[in-house]
């Protein structure tokens, strides 16, 4: 996580000229709520890992205050599972990457201790979607021509 260190907002430019890129990458064959429990929880973990991805909140003309967003955007793209876990493990090996990855385990349990002590269990689990942050370069290289979720 040490490319997060330092991270500058630039909520100036478009998020395609921004060094960074934020992607997650979901099972395509997921049924649609499991893909959006997957997203939410990748954010979430995004956001925690990468607090600075957070801008700043903001009021609009009536005066109602709305929440920050995070500055850089994010790509949500869609994959054959196979290619999600082949993603997850390459992104693995990158130093300058913040990886978050949603295991199929996680969305099968029903109480968040039983998920980690079944995923201590589980050598080679299967994933649902797997999130990407980092130096764009390297995001994009990892997530190639991916089509947008639709």
């Amino acid at each position: 996580m040490s490319m997060t260190a330092g991270l500058e907002r630039r909520g100036d430019l478009p998020t395609r000229e921004l060094p960074v890129k934020w992607v997650i990458v979901l099972d395509r064959d997921l049924p649609r709520g499991l893909q959006a429990n997957a997203a939410a929880c990748l954010a979430a973990s995004v956001g925690v890992a990468v607090p600075d991805i957070v801008g700043e909140g903001g009021v609009d003309a009536a005066g109602a205050a709305h929440a920050g967003l995070p500055w850089t955007g994010c790509t949500v793209l869609a994959a054959p599972a196979a290619i999600v876990r082949r993603i997850r493990d390459d992104a693995a090996a990158e130093p300058d990457l913040v990886m978050a990855d949603m295991a199929d385990l996680a969305q099968r349990a029903s109480v968040y201790n039983d998920y980690l002590a079944a995923l201590a269990r589980a050598e080679e689990p299967s994933y649902h979607a797997v999130s990407l942050f980092g130096p764009r370069g390297v995001v994009e290289r990892l997530t190639g021509r991916l089509p947008l979720l639709r």
